[in-house]
């Protein structure tokens, strides 16, 4: 037993060390005192269950292991007896698949090996190595054996492993930091916390995502830390070569995913956290948002404008200011007299309602749902059994504990009077870190108690898991009040695995050029770290935009599958108890707009342009959501993903692939007129001439206002659509245009169904598959089709790029045509019927 003394420089530095005399009895008094705890000596392994093994040792550290497949498995370091196993983070439907586990013994260490791995016990400590079985390479080494600290007055306080690194391994993921795109060197903590106009460098954002991908010497790999309590993850940030992961609490419980490739960690780890469904059509259309749009005049001035200004738009939010007085699923009849009017003729012009659902619910004797939490015992306790009060926007809130399964059941069906009556469209359920006002820890105290779905606990442990079971109990909410319906929402707060749940936005950023950098930066993280579904407050929530700011931000989210603009507009400092007269005084004089006309004709043409090719992609976005889903490779992926060994890919940090054909290099600074972008091995197509460029080389390509440079890899074919004014029209459309982009092969997919409901479910949908092959100038194109779906699609208008010479013949589906084709500088352009089943380019 040890002493504590000052803090170290590190929380996981080496421990003060105490000089005991013999067996003498030390009767000194100190603040605290700690116990370091380690697995020990190794003695034996034994298999304690299927693909299961357990570590035989005299310390007090439990080491378990738990292969889920030849490449992932899970590490499990416990004091004494395993805890419950249990997770808010997996998916329930994930599950290890069979196979075979070999089990030898050596002299200084115990091996275990599968297909791809092996993973070796060090006998004398417990310490752990991962090679490749193939090339005998080492993936992941503990420099040190596990270490686990415990102390008489806060028990257990901090499980640690570290391993070896070094300058040049790439570290990614992590979720939401705002930082550049690789980790090393650097330390970073998981809590959820209101990041209210949070800075470059932020060591906690609004949540936890304890998951990152390692690239050593050509090859990935993944570690998930499923533990909810506030982690901390050091990637050699003091040049020691060392990356550390710790936990203030809990069980050192993580998986290793081996790749070699970064998209095999990607899928893997979806198959552990699981994927959303796929979200209706409407939710990846244009989305306006504010703080806040009311009354309702002001809101149907807002569709209109969109409308008259021929801007697609598909949903309008509400914000907070909706509502009676800040009471949850309540209306302000002086604002909305008549809700389920305005929303009924919303919808008739294209428009998807979206309102903001909070957890503080207002402590008011008078109002229904604070009557119940009440009455139910459903709100967080303090120790000693009182309630939870705190501000947010209401002065007095109290809280509903969602890790409690009948405040879930409880919570969903207050919905139905929006939803199912009303006619609201999707939610968003913000402020769920949970956020409290007017004191700096901005949440709960440590002490207060959580159920933990029938393992009570204090906020310690359910704090980054508080707005993930809200986004959940939503969730399951919606799907009971409209089976048939598909939900959307739009959480803040969440965890590993709440992507099942909701799509998630960055948070409260500023209108900055830095932070066009961070969005575009923190939305490929989010993706790769599980959450495709996301996308940033376009333009910045704090501050104004410059029109050429706007401009290009508008146009970077063109390619986030959540596409948003959201700003605080008059509202002083997004602080509680913003005076609503002086915002109105504020708006009369200066009405700080930031939807996409707020800056003139020209830059509203620019911003028009950006949206409109929004809806152009729609078909090819969805698509690749659904791939995402059935792969588990995301939307959004880093440059290197598409080549993780040529070191250039690493380089050009900021581009990115959208889905797994397009090549996006977005304008992330002021005034740019050129600049160096990469295009990696293989071939491209510049987007917007058609000009075909060989891979593997830098190159500097002029910036123009209106576009940000685009490249498509040969053998796509990318389908997409006329503009629409909203993807209500998209059903409407009897033509879809396939630009072909030649090479010697290449295969797409394109999926469509009614883009609402579950009829995909049963086989109501179109999925088609393009085959493209080239030789000796020849181009042929093929179509196979499967699904049951009858789309509105009776023309594809096909676009043939990449030709060396006019064609002599096109022949479709056996006959020679002559008459639907078009000739242009760099394509040849065939009308042809949507069903056909080969084009051939002679």
């Amino acid at each position: 037993m040890t002493k504590l003394t000052k803090k170290p420089r590190h929380a996981y530095a080496p421990d003060p060390k105490v000089t005991f005399e013999g067996d003498t009895v030390n009767t000194a008094r100190y603040d605290d005192v700690y116990n370091i705890h380690r697995i020990g000596k190794v003695t034996d392994l034994v298999e304690t269950g299927k693909q299961t093994y357990t570590a035989i040792s005299d310390g007090k550290a439990n080491l378990h292991l738990q292969f889920w497949s030849d490449d992932v498995v899970r590490i499990r370091i416990t004091l004494g007896k395993p805890g419950r196993d249990f997770s808010y983070g997996m998916d329930p439907a994930a599950q290890p698949t069979s196979i075979k586990v070999t089990r030898k013994e050596g002299k200084k260490a115990y091996g275990l090996s599968t297909g791809t791995i092996r993973l070796e016990i060090n006998k004398a400590d417990g310490r752990l190595k991962i090679t490749d079985k193939a090339t005998q390479s080492v993936i992941q080494e503990y420099t040190e054996p596990f270490y686990a600290r415990t102390t008489v007055m806060k028990g257990l306080e901090q499980v640690r492993i570290q391993v070896a690194t070094d300058k040049k391994e790439g570290f990614f993921g992590m979720g939401d930091k705002a930082w550049d795109t690789d980790l090393q060197g650097t330390e970073w903590s998981n809590y959820n916390e209101d990041a209210f106009a949070y800075h470059r460098g932020r060591k906690t954002n609004y949540r936890t995502i304890p998951f990152y991908y390692g690239l050593r010497d050509g090859k990935a790999y993944g570690v998930f830390l499923d533990n909810t309590y506030r982690s901390h993850f050091d990637f050699n940030s003091t040049s020691d070569d060392l990356c550390t992961v710790w936990a203030d609490g809990g069980e050192m419980n993580y998986y290793f995913i081996y790749g070699p490739q970064l998209d095999d960690v990607a899928a893997r780890y979806h198959h552990l956290t699981g994927v959303p469904e796929l979200p209706p059509l409407w939710a990846m259309g244009f989305h306006q948002c504010r703080w806040s749009y009311y009354p309702e005049s002001r809101v149907r001035e807002l569709a209109g404008q969109f409308r008259s200004k021929r801007i697609p738009c598909d949903a309008i939010y509400l914000d907070i200011d909706y509502m009676d007085e800040y009471r949850c699923f309540t209306w302000d009849k002086k604002h909305f007299p008549d809700p389920k009017g305005m929303i009924s003729d919303l919808k008739k012009d294209g428009f998807h309602t979206v309102v903001m659902i909070d957890p503080g619910i207002r402590v008011d004797e008078n109002y229904p749902v604070y009557q119940q939490m009440i009455e139910h015992d459903y709100d967080c306790k303090r120790p000693n059994g009182n309630s939870m009060v705190g501000p947010v926007w209401p002065p007095e809130c109290v809280w509903p504990d969602y890790t409690n399964p009948a405040v879930r059941e409880w919570w969903g069906p207050l919905y139905r009077e929006l939803y199912n009556e009303q006619g609201v469209s999707g939610f968003w359920n913000d402020m769920n870190e949970p956020a409290m006002f007017k004191v700096n820890r901005l949440t709960f105290p440590d002490d207060i108690r959580h159920d933990m779905d029938g393992q009570p606990t204090d906020h310690k442990e359910a704090h980054n898991i508080y707005g993930l079971n809200m986004t959940r109990a939503s969730y399951d909410g919606l799907k009971k009040l409209q089976p048939a319906k598909r939900p959307f929402l739009l959480g803040r707060a969440s965890y590993s695995g709440g992507q099942r749940y909701a799509a998630l936005w960055t948070g409260d950023n500023i209108a900055s050029w830095e932070h066009l950098q961070i969005a575009n930066r923190q939305c490929i993280r989010m993706a790769i770290s599980g959450f495709s579904m996301v996308g940033t407050d376009i333009g910045g929530f704090v501050d104004d935009p410059t029109p050429e700011m706007l401009t290009r931000w508008l146009q970077l989210a063109v390619f986030h599958p959540l596409m948003r603009i959201h700003s605080m507009g008059n509202n002083a400092d997004g602080a509680a108890g913003v005076e609503a007269e002086a915002v109105k005084k504020a708006e009369a004089e200066d009405r700080k707009d930031q939807e996409p006309w707020a800056h003139g004709k020209e830059h509203t043409k620019r911003n028009r342009r950006a949206i409109e090719m929004r809806y152009q992609l729609l078909p090819y976005l969805y698509s690749s959501f659904k791939k995402h889903l059935e792969t588990g490779v995301p939307v959004l992926r880093n440059l290197f993903f598409y080549d993780q060994e040529d070191p250039q890919c690493r380089k050009f940090g900021d581009q990115f692939l959208y889905g797994d054909d397009l090549l996006v290099c977005p304008v992330l600074k002021e005034g740019m007129k050129s600049m160096a972008i990469y295009l990696p091995q293989g071939e491209w197509y510049d987007f917007w001439s058609g000009e075909h460029h060989t891979g593997t080389q830098k190159m500097k390509v002029k910036v123009k206002a209106d576009r940000m440079p685009i490249f498509v890899k040969a053998g796509t074919v990318l389908p997409t659509v006329d503009v629409v004014q909203s993807t209500q029209e998209m059903h409407e459309l009897s033509s879809l245009e396939l630009s072909v982009f030649a090479a010697e092969s290449g295969t797409s997919t394109f999926y469509w169904d009614a883009g609402e409901g579950y009829g995909h479910d049963a086989g109501q949908f179109t999925e088609r598959t393009y085959e493209v092959t080239r030789k000796k100038g020849k181009i042929a194109l093929r179509q196979t089709v499967r699904g049951s779906y009858n789309a509105s699609f009776q023309v594809a208008e096909v676009r043939f790029l990449g030709l060396t010479a006019p064609p002599s013949s096109i022949v479709v589906d056996g006959r020679q045509i002559t008459t639907g084709i078009y000739y242009g500088k760099k394509a040849v352009v065939v009308n042809v019927p949507f069903n056909f089943g080969e084009i051939l380019i002679n």
